[in-house]
């Protein structure tokens, strides 16, 4: 079950868990955590497990049904057990999300293949990186 980081009050363990998914530093995810706790239209969930935080799933909602994932990140202990797709069930599994959306690199690709998603490159966005648009269809709202 997802809860809302909102007001959780361990930010380290958060922070290093963004740290991972954005390929950056700890204050870089510093400044992101404080922009999920005073947007609107943006939330950080977390998966604990023994009571520990062992996942995060940030998501922007700029129109309603639609759905971006920012961020998603599993403790490296935890990963391979089915947390990522669980997070991304969970959120697919409200009634009022009709498209899941995310931007990723080569190497999660495969992974959000195989949690239903449709991939399309969308080009080096970035100078010798490839960045790919993955796109899951929840219910029948948005599919033409």
């Amino acid at each position: 079950m997802l809860i809302s980081l909102r007001n959780y009050w361990d930010s380290d363990a958060i922070t290093g868990l963004l740290a991972e998914c954005m390929w950056t530093g700890n204050h870089r995810a510093e400044e992101e955590l404080k922009r999920y706790r005073a947007a609107d239209g943006c939330e950080l969930f977390g998966c604990f497990v023994g009571g520990e935080l062992a996942g995060i799933l940030g998501v922007h909602c700029p129109v309603r049904p639609e759905v971006e994932i920012r961020h998603l990140a599993v403790k490296k202990e935890w990963r391979g057990r089915g947390l990522g797709r669980a997070m991304i069930a969970e959120v697919a599994a409200k009634d009022s999300i009709g498209l899941i959306r995310a931007e990723t690199d080569q190497e999660a690709v495969g992974f959000y293949r195989s949690t239903g998603f449709e991939i399309s490159s969308l080009g080096e966005k970035y100078p010798g990186v490839e960045r790919f648009e993955c796109v899951r269809y929840t219910g029948d709202e948005g599919r033409a």
